[in-house]
């Protein structure tokens, strides 16, 4: 009995402490503020579709320096093959914007932006409640890139061009610079 139990104990810490996956032990580790291995998994994933799938699921890694880089790298990704990382549309709306971490809401708002031509209308209208729900977190450049996204849908939205302006207006009351600035541009923008 003694030993099942044992058995199990160091089943589930070795269950808990496996990695997710090789591009997970790949972005761990070094400087927090470095891209690590990030181009590196960037290459691999650019040669293989079926790898972004791996790098999605990094997302759920307990490292945030882990899921710092595979926001980066998604971008990265995104840039070059956007019909493929927009087959993830579904993941970014249900369960990684649930993330809360500050790197994962700006990658989200700037990822919305950049794949709104494969957006469903349904998906559209999510992320934009997504992005809607972030423009006020507590970090200046998760404000920055949900003003500039929430923005871009509302030169195409009246209703969300009502909405964004006074919102806006509390932004540009920041203590961030470059919100405020930032904040002052779109609203000139939206008013042209």
């Amino acid at each position: 009995m003694i030993q099942r139990m044992h058995e199990r104990i160091i089943g589930f810490w070795y269950s808990k402490n496996m990695p997710i996956n090789d591009y997970e032990v790949l972005l761990t580790g070094g400087h927090p503020n470095s891209l690590g291995n990030t181009i590196q998994v960037v290459d691999d994933v650019l040669k293989d579709e079926k790898k972004l799938k791996d790098l999605i699921n990094c997302w759920k890694s307990e490292d945030e320096v882990v899921r710092l880089r595979v926001q980066n790298a998604i971008k990265r990704v995104a840039k070059e093959r956007p019909e493929w990382v927009a087959a993830y549309i579904p993941d970014f709306i249900s369960w990684i914007s649930k993330i809360d971490q500050p790197s994962t809401k700006w990658c989200l708002s700037t990822v919305f932006m950049w794949l709104d031509s494969y957006l469903t209308d349904e998906q559209k209208t999510k992320a934009i409640e997504i992005m809607k729900d972030n423009l006020h977190y507590d970090d200046w450049i998760v404000q920055n890139t949900t003003s500039e996204s929430l923005a871009f849908y509302a030169k195409q939205d009246e209703d969300l061009k009502i909405w964004l302006l006074p919102e806006l207006q509390k932004l540009m009351k920041s203590r961030h610079k470059s919100v405020a600035g930032r904040a002052r541009k779109l609203i000139d923008s939206l008013q042209d």
